[in-house]
């Protein structure tokens, strides 16, 4: 049995206003509010946490992967927005053009999401929750589908997608070209390896893949840092 991906983590600066913001804008429910950050429960078919955890770095730079949330109408997309601006987001300009009929906004720490328009045909099938999009090469996502054991759901000009055999939400990775990477990121995934399973193993099987072993965690929840083949961060967590 392979890692499960149990949560997108957001490093913030105020992580109890960011989860306040994400919790409204998603209809999530908070778990916890610790010294070690704020959890969000999925109240969909997402499969994944939220977990905003604290730090003092300032965002720099737009984010490696960014939510893009789905409509089923016109109206819709207008009170996604709507309750997204009156809970703290702001809109900004990333170079989107009006045809692409999608809005870009930021939340309170000024990380990025779209809220996608309606009949958009590769979110079709999704929930709220259509996509996770990132930056990142071909070969990144070959790696996270192997990683997760998710199948690639799109493959094509080096644009790779993957999803979970349950549903939810897409994983996107854009190919080339990939932007420099610059410091570490502000959104990272936590990776649970299957109950009572020997992390070592987990460990090695990661790096056979093409990730390279950072360190040990110093959280609470223990662990491993880790970096998937463009250099992009994410823990894999301690057995429990």
């Amino acid at each position: 049995m392979t890692s499960q991906l149990v949560a997108l983590c957001f490093n913030a600066n105020d992580p109890l206003r960011v989860a306040n913001f994400w919790a409204g804008v998603l209809g999530w429910e908070l778990a916890g509010d610790s010294r070690e950050g704020v959890t969000l429960l999925p109240s969909d078919d997402t499969g994944f946490q939220i977990r905003c955890l604290p730090t003092e770095d300032k965002k720099t730079g737009p984010n490696q992967m960014h939510f893009d949330l789905t409509s089923t109408s016109l109206e819709d997309q207008q009170q996604t927005v709507a309750r997204s601006l009156e809970l703290g987001a702001r809109h900004i300009d990333v170079g989107q053009l009006p045809e692409e009929g999608h809005v870009v906004l930021a939340d309170p720490e000024g990380n990025e999401f779209c809220v996608i328009g309606p009949g958009n045909n590769f979110l079709a099938d999704c929930g709220f929750v259509g996509a996770l999009a990132s930056d990142g090469s071909q070969e990144v996502g070959y790696f996270w589908s192997k990683a997760l054991d998710w199948p690639l759901v799109w493959d094509q000009n080096e644009e790779t997608a993957i999803r979970s055999p349950h549903g939810g939400p897409k994983i996107t990775w854009g190919g080339p070209p990939v932007a420099p990477k610059t410091g570490r990121n502000r959104l990272h995934f936590d990776l649970a390896p299957p109950a009572h399973g020997d992390l070592q193993a987990e460990i090695d099987r990661l790096v056979s893949l093409g990730a390279t072993r950072l360190g040990l965690d110093q959280g609470e929840d223990g662990g491993v840092l880790m970096a998937d083949p463009d250099g992009n961060e994410f823990r894999v967590l301690t057995p429990r």
